[in-house]
């Protein structure tokens, strides 16, 4: 009798819980690192699509475990947002190398190349440890009403291990997702702009990052002029590489455009090089490069240093070792001048980011005691630097050896930082510079602002190849001697996401999943026993279980 009332109690109970699931809809994650839950703003954006997302996958076929790991999680993520979205997404797979001819493949694989889904080359061993290669492409397409965007899901980090760079995929899915569907249903575009008039790099020269960043902004260029007010239409202003000195009218308008709560990217040299010379000759002077700012980015808590950084972690160049008359030979040498510098974990800005490539870089400090800033490292050399204080002259010909820890004796020197708070105005108890309209208060005090300082301008220049109408634009960070793309661009683009748009997305980027691989030694040892356990240990049970209840049933009958 009691245990005819537990079942019925434990039914009614059962039927409450679907009665309840009609009216309330919950999701319960049980996993330690909350791998499938999806952020409250991702939440949010789901539930502003009015009209259905069309999402494709190209991943798929004969696969190995970590990219079958990559395509079941963006699968996941994907059904996870479909339970959100106002309308349903269109979801499809697409194996891409699946075709009848080796010709019909290629053709394929030349389309979605010319889309922009660069496929990228795995290389596997079969069972006779042949080498073979297969050609994967870990893109999807997200189509929205009438526009389109490709999202590259594999992120390819120097120096990590294929697994650790599945991982780091894994990881940010969600941010690379939902810029993809953000990009494809923003209806509105905000402003940003480079200033110009100071000996600032030209547009060819920022060509490639203003590219990426088209994806998100109207990007504008130009003088400030005279009206204090140009500036506050613009969510972040860059200013990249300025080799002449600002007007204490420029800098007033920078200044109050801060104080207004405006953004700021500073790309500054804190030394002048001739290159021309170092190209010809081999030796250039170098000397501090005043721009007349080193008062306001005093009073802002930053100063850039008046030297030269030299980095064992760093580019190379070809060198002609040939003797003097015989053909050229050239080897890769380091050069020292041409730091790869570090990229922080703990920021969303640089997470998951390989080196950037600098040249001529120089370091830079905190200053002051404003208790209303908060500040982040953002780049930094490696544990073997040398800073050249100037002025001094650089001699290509006498570059120091790389095991001379004497020499190369400074570690993590910091290039480049985030500041973010409120900061206090340049102008403060001085006079407002004459020749400006617009003015109508004169801010002391800023509201909440962000200002992220870089000592080397040429982290934001692309190369060219060629010259002239046959010049082509390298994308930035794009080394043609050692033929690698460093970050420059991601790092400048991340930059100016953190600056001109909700950082909560960018945010999306500092989630860690721990990476729970299998002990490749083990695996390969213990191959056969585990075989064997997985075989024969269920059928043990199922004979075991048998032979319990036969007893449990012949006793209980004999009685």
């Amino acid at each position: 009798m009691v245990g005819k009332k537990i079942n019925l109690l434990v039914f009614l109970i059962a039927i409450l819980l679907v009665a309840l699931s009609f009216f309330y809809f919950f999701r319960i994650d049980l996993t330690s690192d909350k791998r499938y839950s999806i952020s409250p703003q991702t939440k949010e954006l789901m539930q502003n699509t009015n009209e259905p997302l069309s999402i494709t996958l190209y991943l798929d076929g004969e696969l190995n475990p970590g990219f079958q790991r990559l395509k079941k999680s963006t699968t996941e993520l994907v059904d996870e947002l479909d339970v959100f979205a106002r309308k349903s997404i269109d979801f499809q797979i697409i194996n891409p190398s699946e075709a009848t001819s080796n010709e019909i493949r290629e053709k394929k694989h030349a389309e979605l190349a010319a889309q922009g889904m660069t496929p990228t080359a795995i290389y596997e061993r079969d069972k006779e440890g042949k080498a073979i290669q297969k050609i994967v492409f870990p893109w999807i397409k997200i189509a929205y009403k009438n526009k389109t965007v490709y999202v590259n899901l594999l992120k390819n980090i120097r120096g990590f291990s294929g697994e650790e760079n599945l991982n780091i995929s894994i990881e940010s899915l969600e941010f690379e997702l939902t810029d993809g569907i953000r990009r494809v249903m923003k209806t509105s575009v905000s402003k940003i702009a480079f200033i110009e008039g100071h000996g600032e790099l030209n547009e060819a020269e920022t060509y490639s990052i203003s590219k990426a960043l088209s994806r998100y902004f109207q990007i504008d260029r130009g003088i400030l002029g005279t009206d204090a007010t140009i500036l506050n239409p613009y969510k972040a202003i860059i200013i990249a590489r300025p080799t002449t000195p600002f007007s204490e009218k420029d800098k007033f308008i920078i200044d109050q455009y801060i104080m207004q709560g405006g953004n700021v990217l500073w790309l500054l040299d804190g030394v002048r090089i001739a290159r021309e010379n170092l190209s010809t000759s081999g030796l250039s002077p170098a000397m501090e490069l005043d721009v007349n700012l080193s008062d306001q980015l005093f009073k802002y808590g930053v100063r850039i240093n008046a030297n030269l950084l030299q980095d064992v972690q760093c580019a190379q160049i070809p060198i002609n070792i040939a003797p003097v008359g015989e053909k050229p030979q050239f080897e890769p040498s380091p050069w020292f001048f041409a730091p790869l510098l570090l990229t922080s974990y703990q920021h969303p800005i640089t997470k998951n980011l390989t080196e950037v490539r600098s040249e001529f870089a120089s370091s830079l400090e905190i200053v002051g005691e404003n208790k209303d800033i908060r500040t982040a490292l953002l780049l930094a050399t490696s544990d073997n630097t040398h800073a050249i204080t100037t002025p001094a002259t650089i001699d290509l010909g006498a570059m120091p050896n790389p095991n001379d820890k004497s020499y190369f004796n400074q570690a993590y020197l910091p290039v480049a930082v985030l500041l973010e708070g409120k900061f206090r105005s340049n102008f403060e108890n001085r006079l407002v510079p004459e020749g400006l309209s617009g003015i109508e208060q004169v801010r002391s005090n800023s509201l909440a602002s962000k200002q992220i300082m870089i000592a080397d301008g040429d982290i934001i220049r692309n190369e060219t190849n060629g010259v002239a109408s046959d010049s082509t634009t390298l994308p930035l960070g794009f080394d043609r001697f050692m033929n690698q793309q460093f970050g420059n661009r991601d790092f400048i683009q991340n930059a100016v996401l953190y600056l001109a748009d909700d950082p909560r997305w960018l945010e999306l980027r500092s989630r860690s999943l721990k990476l729970r691989l299998l002990n490749k030694r083990l695996v390969t040892d213990e191959k056969l026993f585990w075989q064997l356990f997985n075989v024969i240990t269920p059928l043990l049970l199922l004979i075991i279980a048998g032979i319990v209840y036969q007893l449990l049933r012949k006793r209980r009958y004999t009685r």
